[in-house]
């Protein structure tokens, strides 16, 4: 079911929030301080065109830095990478196949905002997903 899901997720918004989120990275690493949010901007890329079957959870670890670099994200990439969420959650939503799509959609907004002190993990169970997460991948 995850991978019917993300083939319509792929082909109704997923390769736009894709493109949106590899065109912030690149923004971002043309000036070298802003490096780091372009690497996260790449890293959500990933999830933004293939979600199901992945969650996100906070690292226990982050702390005040990873509060900063969310305020610095929102400035420059965060708040129109929202819209972009919403607006294309809104337009899911209108058809009845849509609608589980719109919903995930809209609960990617908090990670396009704050994406700073987030992991992104397989919900698989799968031996091949369990070994690519001992690894690190």
């Amino acid at each position: 079911m995850r991978t019917l899901l993300n083939i319509i997720w792929l082909v109704l918004s997923g390769f736009w929030l894709f493109l949106a989120y590899v065109a912030a990275g690149i923004l971002l690493c043309i000036l070298i301080i802003t490096i780091p949010w372009g690497i996260a901007s790449f890293r959500i890329a990933g999830y933004a065109l293939w979600p199901f079957g992945r969650q996100i959870v906070a690292k226990q670890n982050s702390g005040v830095w990873s509060f900063l670099g969310n305020v610095v994200w929102v400035i420059l990439a965060g708040w129109w990478l929202a819209l972009a969420h919403i607006a294309s959650g809104i337009l899911l939503c209108i058809t009845i196949i849509g609608i589980p799509l719109g919903i995930a959609d809209f609960k990617m907004v908090p990670i396009s905002l704050m994406p700073l002190g987030k992991d992104i993990v397989s919900t698989r169970g799968g031996s091949f997903d369990q070994a690519l997460a001992q690894r690190g991948v």
